[in-house]
Formats: C-alpha cells, structure tokens, sequence
C-alpha cells in the first residue's frame, strides 16, 4: 500500500503557474508543491485496486477452510463405520459387512477387471486374513486343504508347504489368466501368503465343494445314464476352455493340465464338475510360440501319464504335445465314469485305471511296461455293448487315450460328441 500512495504522491505533487504579461516574467513566478497525501485520504483508482487484490484472497481463504471442513467430517464418518475386522493392517482393504463372495466377484468383473482375471489383490490379501480354519479335509504331496469359512460362507482353503512355493506361484498365476473363470474350472477367490520370519504359510482360496473329488464321489455314488452325461460333458466343458486360446487384446492362452485325474475333478452340488489343481499346468504364448515348461517331463500321476511322457519321447517344443497328454488322461477318466453308471441293473465297483494290471502304488517302470510296451488300455464290461450311451462313451474313450498322439480326439471334439449323445437320449442338463 505504502508503494502505490508514493506513486501516487509522485504523480499528484506537482505545480504549474502562468504568465504571459512582459517578457521574463516567468522569473517572478514562485510555484508551491500542494500538501503531501496522508493516509486519510487514497484516490479512487487505490481502492479499486485494493479491492481486486483483497477480494479473491478472501475467496482462496474461504475456499480452504471449507475443503477443510469437509475433509473432517469425512474423516469422522470414515472412523464411525463398522469394520468386520477391528483393525485392518498395511496392505489389507475394508469390505463392507454383508458383502458375499458373490458379490464381489461380479462387482470385481463389472468394473473390467475381466472375467476370471480375479480380485484385486489387497481385497484377496483382506480375505485370506479373516478366514477361520474348520476342518481338514485333504492331504497331498503339495500340503493339506482345508474347510475354512468366510463371514459364513465355507471355502476351500489349500495349504502348501514351503517347498511347493513354485507349485503355488504357478496355480495362483494360472487362476488369475484373464478369461479364465468358467463354470467347470474350479472357482479362484483369493490366494496369500502368510507368515513371519520364521515360518510361512501360502494360501490358496477356492470355491468350497461338499461333494468332494470325482474320485470320491465315483466310490460312493451309482450313476444313471443323466448323471454319467452330465459328469463327462460338464468335465469336458473345463478342459476344453482350459485347452482353448481365445483371441483378442486381452485373449486367453491355451493351457495344458498335465496332472489330470479324477482327484483334480471336483463334484458340484448340481451334479456337474469342475477341474482344479491347476498347479502343474503351462500357458502357451501363441506371439512367441513358447511355453513355460519345467525341464522335468515327467511330472504329474503316473497311473494317468501317457505313453510319450513315460518313455520320455514327448515332443517338450510342441505344446499340442502337452494338450494330447491331457487327451490321454482323460479317457482314463471316461472310463472310471463310465463303470459306475447302471445298465441292466449291473453296475461295476469302482475302481482305478489299471487297477488289474499294475500294483498299487505303480512305478514308472511298471507302467511304461504295460502302457509302452505292451501297450495295453483299461478293459470294458461286456454289458456295455448292450447299452448305446455305454458302447459310445467305450468309443470316445479309446480314440482319446490312442497309442498316437496325433490320432487322439480333441476335447473340442469330445464336448461336441457327448452333446450329440445327449440329444440323442433327449436330455437337457
């Protein structure tokens, strides 16, 4: 302010006098500078000015004490909400009490996550936290499994031991694939890892079935011939989306199993099935032509491996390799279906592929002796040249598990096959 009044003082301070009487007469002028301004009296023009530069620093201040205003009562509302859990530690997210699985599935999908692609991880890391432990209700060489529940809600928690840390990387990964969720793969909910310096646990949360394994169910259950149908088409469902690449920008891989039995196959509550135990499987990278495959061919359950990852002659740069194995396997699975479906009123005790060929806990000897070289198949039952479903599952069954790689169905052409089947018997699943 001081500055503009000494300008002002500088412009408004000056003296003009006249005279035009004789000549020099200027000479007897004397002109008096007026009064100095006091600060009683600023022109017009200063307080226009002030009032420029006071008015939208009033509104800046003003401005800011409401931003602040509301950040507070924001705060306050924030601190006044339930939380499900009482403190939510670093890396963990709130989720609204009466929020399902369900529920944040779909809603994780709708805002473009992708389907399958899974939850964002610190909701997954949240869950993992608030699981409560039931029961076991599993045990293999990878770890244990467990019922656990979630507000409620039963959930399959796997368990793997520190060794299998690789084994979990690779499950959780291909769980995760963009388009990967589908009604016959096991549904992926959450995955974490747990622990401190000194011990860790790696999580792994799936949907809950009570069913249990198609293994078990098969044991305990008779089936008819709807029932047989909907387990192979349902089965053959999974694999075939598992097997297929989807194109796009965000496409999905082809992925081969590599571990496919009837343990890996779970039983819905509907009678339908889904694959799980995904954590042997590859992804194919269709750009580079390369998959990720462990340099140990010989992985999976060696009463189910094929010929060629038996005597070790699996073409490891083919991927369609990896996919024929799989094909393999699966007539095996047919098969165990297929004897505990009723025909005639005869049903066969269940039992494992090979069960009459090989010991019990076969070695991979004794299986390249009877696969390999002898190149013996499960027998079929005489009773299922009497029943056509049985006589056409018995066919599928066998070009699936074909000496030949090459020469097995596609899971494509299987799902297709069991379709015409079914329409065949008019039924509708």
């Amino acid at each position: 302010m001081n500055e503009i009044l000494d300008t002002l003082h500088s412009r408004l301070r000056r003296a003009i006098e006249c005279c035009s009487g004789q000549d020099y007469c200027n000479g007897d002028l004397h002109p008096t500078l007026p009064p100095l301004l006091t600060s009683e009296y600023v022109d017009p023009s200063v307080k226009y000015i002030t009032i420029f530069i006071t008015v939208p620093l009033c509104s800046v201040i003003l401005l800011a004490c409401v931003i602040l205003i509301f950040c507070c009562l924001r705060f306050k509302r924030q601190e006044s909400r339930p939380r499900y859990s009482i403190d939510l530690e670093q890396g963990e997210t709130f989720i609204p009490p009466g929020e399902s699985l369900k529920d944040l599935m779909e809603y994780s999908h709708s805002v473009g996550s992708g389907s399958g692609s899974g939850l964002p991880l610190l909701v997954q890391r949240t869950i993992a936290k608030q699981i409560q432990m039931v029961k076991q209700i599993g045990k293999g060489r990878y770890g244990e499994v467990w019922m656990g529940k979630w507000r409620e809600e039963r959930v399959a928690v796997k368990v793997f031991f520190t060794t299998e840390e690789e084994s979990w990387f690779r499950e959780t990964e291909i769980y995760q694939t963009f388009l990967m969720r589908h009604d016959n793969i096991l549904g992926f909910i959450a995955a974490d890892i747990k622990g401190t310096g000194s011990w860790t646990q790696l999580y792994l949360i799936t949907d809950y079935h009570e069913n249990g394994s198609l293994y078990d169910y098969l044991k305990s259950n008779r089936l008819d011939v709807r029932s047989l149908l909907r387990l192979a088409y349902s089965s053959i469902s999974g694999l075939c989306h598992l097997h297929t690449e989807i194109y796009g920008t965000q496409g999905k891989p082809a992925i081969a199993h590599r571990d496919l039995k009837s343990k890996n196959i779970l039983v819905k509550k509907n009678g339908s099935c889904c694959i799980a135990d995904l954590g042997l499987a590859v992804k194919f990278n269709s750009d580079t032509s390369k998959a990720d495959i462990p340099p140990n061919l010989r992985v999976g359950t060696k009463r189910y491996m094929a010929p060629e990852v038996l005597d070790e002659s699996l073409n490891r740069s083919s991927f369609p390799s990896f996919i024929f194995a799989d094909m393999y396997s699966f007539g095996l699975i047919l098969w165990e279906m297929s004897r505990r479906c009723i025909s005639g009123g005869v049903v066969e005790e269940y039992q494992l592929p090979y069960y009459d060929l090989v010991p019990t806990d076969p070695s991979y000897e004794d299986m390249e002796e009877v696969v390999c070289i002898k190149k013996q198949r499960p027998s079929f039952p005489n009773r299922w040249s009497n029943d056509e479903c049985l006589r056409q599952m018995g066919k599928v069954m066998s070009e699936c598990w074909a000496h030949s790689p090459e020469c097995r169905l596609t899971a494509l052409r299987v799902k297709k096959t069991l379709a015409k089947t079914l329409e065949s018997q008019d039924i509708k699943l």
